[in-house]
């Protein structure tokens, strides 16, 4: 697979005196903010815009990272898929920290070579066609498909394990992606609870509970067909003695049985995607993010005043 190639700095040392040595000084000054802005350039890069609407963020391990929220979405995606797959977490981590070196989990139609979509898979190597691999859905099967054919990958070495999925000429590059991974692994799978918080703008426009839906069923197949996850809709009102309300709002209802990790990954799954999907407000087992929230209620889950109900509600705009 195609890892972005890393850029190598070189160095050169001034061996003799030259006519032009007094403007060594003021070039080098030049290399140093240009070097420091290059370095910004690409934190902003690897972890998104500054703090503000439309990003998002999960904590733990010591540390945070914070996300735009297309990089989320995927994020969210490939997840979804390993929880619908009933693979173990790391399954995830291993993903997550995969799609980031070879994507920064942007679905993108270019790459070295041949590769495309969330993992830069070549169709040239059997991955499947441009079509079939760009779209997320097909090609985070494709990686998973992969990555169960590899014993013990479950308590193996992260990035190891990739390097085995992808053979990329970049052998250690995962490495790099390991934390940030984990932290969103644990979140959208459900093992840390309401860990992800999206700071996001006012909707543009409304969605719908259906289109909301229709990512669920593509995303957990498996467990809507077989029943690990019940779906309905339903009207604001009909939930309003159960969580806050919202004027124009439309109930999809998600009930994970007794799975308390499950309903936390349909939980945060539905932030994930409220910026794309016109979510106002996801609530469950007594917990609320709030679209709406500023300043410090935007960095956490509320509490519901007397507890929620033990079924996911998401809250969309319009429908």
């Amino acid at each position: 697979m195609a890892a972005r190639a890393r850029q190598r700095r070189g160095s050169r040392s001034i061996t003799r005196r030259s006519p032009l040595r007094h403007l060594v000084m003021p070039l080098v000054l030049v290399l140093l903010l240009g070097g420091i802005a290059g370095g910004s350039y690409v934190a902003l890069q690897r972890y998104g815009t500054p703090v503000g609407e439309g990003t998002c963020v999960a904590t733990g391990l010591g540390t945070s990272h914070r996300y735009t929220v297309e990089r989320v979405a995927n994020a969210a995606l490939i997840s979804a898929v390993a929880v619908d797959r009933q693979l173990p977490p790391r399954a995830a981590s291993i993903a997550l920290a995969t799609a980031y070196q070879e994507s920064q989990l942007r679905n993108i139609d270019y790459g070295d070579r041949d590769s495309v979509g969330l993992f830069q898979q070549r169709p040239s190597q059997g991955w499947g066609s441009v079509e079939q691999i760009m779209d997320p859905v097909y090609s985070t099967n494709a990686f998973y498909d992969a990555l169960e054919q590899i014993p013990g990958y479950a308590e193996g070495d992260i990035n190891d394990v990739a390097q085995r999925v992808q053979r990329s000429g970049h052998p250690e590059a995962y490495r790099d992606h390991e934390t940030e991974g984990r932290l969103y692994a644990s979140a959208l799978t459900g093992q840390s609870g309401p860990n992800l918080v999206c700071t996001l703008g006012p909707t543009r426009g409304t969605s719908s509970p259906e289109t909301v839906r229709e990512q669920l069923v593509r995303q957990f197949p498996r467990a809507v067909e077989s029943g690990r996850i019940g779906v309905t809709l339903d009207s604001a009102r009909a939930v309003a003695g159960q969580v806050p309300t919202h004027a124009g709002a439309t109930a999809l209802v998600l009930d994970p049985g007794d799975d308390e990790a499950l309903g936390w990954a349909l939980a945060n799954w539905a932030v994930a995607r409220a910026a794309e999907d016109a979510v106002v407000q996801v609530s469950y087992r007594g917990r609320v993010w709030e679209r709406a929230a500023r300043g410090a209620d935007a960095e956490r889950w509320g509490e519901v005043a007397g507890g929620a109900p033990e079924r996911v509600v998401v809250l969309v705009s319009g429908g």
